[in-house]
C-alpha cells in the first residue's frame, strides 16, 4: 500500500471514528456542566449526578430497565441457545425451513411490526400491558440473535471432542455439559451480553407492549427530551455508558481468562 492509499485509509478511519464517538463524548463532557443548559459550558460541577438521584421517575424507569433486560437476556439465551443446538445439530429435520425462517424473521422485520403485532396479541387474549409483556416482547426477538450466534460457533465446532468422551462413557448429557458448553460458552456469554444491550436499549417495540406503571428508561427519557435537553439526560446515559463499558471490559478479561487457563490445561 502507497504512502498516499495509507493516509486515507487513516484519515477515512479517524472519520468514522470520529463521527460514531465524538457526539457520545460531547454528551457525556455535558453532563458535568454546572449550567441549566445541556449545550453551554458554565463550568465543571458534578450537581446534575446529585440531582439525577433525586429524581425518582429516572431511577425507578433505570432500575426497571435493568430488570428486564436481566430477565431477558436470561431467558434469551437459554432459548437461543437451544434454538442455535437445533439448527446446528439436528441436520434436516421436518420443518427445519420454516424454523428456521421464524429464527431469521425478527432480525430483519422493522420493530414496528413486531411491536405491533405484540400488541395485538396481548390484546387478543386479555393480557394486561406491564412489566411482563415488555420482557416477553423482549425476549421474542433477543432470542434470534442468540441463536444466530451460538449456531455460528457449533458451525465451527470439533464434534470429535464430544464423541470422545461419549467413547469414554460419558452420556450425551454429562458430554454437552462438560465438554460443549465450556467451549461455546464465550458465544453464549457474548449472546447474554447482546441480548442485555438490545432490551437495555429498546424503545419502539417496548413503547407498544407497555402499560401504567411500566415506562422504561428509554422512554422516560424520550420524553422528557422532548420537552429539552436537561443535564440529567446527559448524567444518566453517562452512568449507563461507564456501566456498560465496565461490564464489557470485566466479561472480555475473564473470558480470555477462561481460555488462557484452558490453553495451559490443555498443554500440561
Amino acid at each position: 500500500m502507497s504512502g498516499r492509499q495509507s493516509r486515507f485509509v487513516l484519515s477515512m478511519m479517524v472519520f468514522g471514528y470520529a463521527f460514531l464517538y465524538v457526539p457520545i463524548l460531547s454528551m457525556m463532557f455535558f453532563s458535568f456542566n454546572n449550567s441549566r443548559l445541556a449545550t453551554v459550558w458554565g463550568g465543571f460541577s458534578t450537581r446534575w449526578y446529585g440531582a439525577l438521584l433525586k429524581n425518582d421517575l429516572i431511577v425507578d424507569a433505570a432500575l426497571l430497565s435493568l430488570q428486564i433486560a436481566a430477565v431477558t437476556a436470561t431467558v434469551a439465551t437459554v432459548l437461543g441457545t437451544m434454538a442455535g443446538l437445533a439448527l446446528a445439530r439436528l441436520g434436516r429435520f421436518r420443518g427445519r425451513v420454516m424454523f428456521s425462517g421464524m429464527i431469521t424473521a425478527p432480525l430483519v422485520m422493522p420493530e414496528v411490526i413486531t411491536g405491533l403485532s405484540l400488541l395485538l396479541l396481548f390484546v387478543a387474549i386479555g393480557f394486561d400491558r406491564g412489566f411482563w409483556t415488555v420482557t416477553l416482547a423482549h425476549i421474542t426477538f433477543n432470542m434470534c440473535f442468540v441463536a444466530v450466534v451460538v449456531q455460528s460457533r457449533l458451525l465451527s465446532f470439533d464434534r470429535t471432542l464430544e464423541e470422545a468422551a461419549m467413547d469414554l462413557g460419558a452420556p450425551p448429557l454429562k458430554s454437552f455439559l462438560t465438554i460443549t458448553l465450556p467451549i461455546i460458552m464465550p458465544a453464549v456469554v457474548a449472546g447474554w451480553m447482546l441480548a442485555f444491550t438490545l432490551s437495555l436499549d429498546d424503545f419502539v417495540i417496548a413503547s407498544f407492549t407497555t402499560g401504567p406503571g411500566a415506562t422504561t428508561l428509554p422512554m422516560r427519557i424520550y420524553s422528557q427530551v422532548r420537552l429539552g435537553v436537561t443535564p440529567e439526560i446527559n448524567a444518566v446515559c453517562t452512568l449507563f455508558i461507564a456501566a456498560v463499558a465496565l461490564f464489557a471490559v470485566l466479561a472480555s478479561l475473564a473470558m480470555k481468562r477462561e481460555t488462557v487457563e484452558r490453553m495451559r490445561a490443555a498443554a500440561a
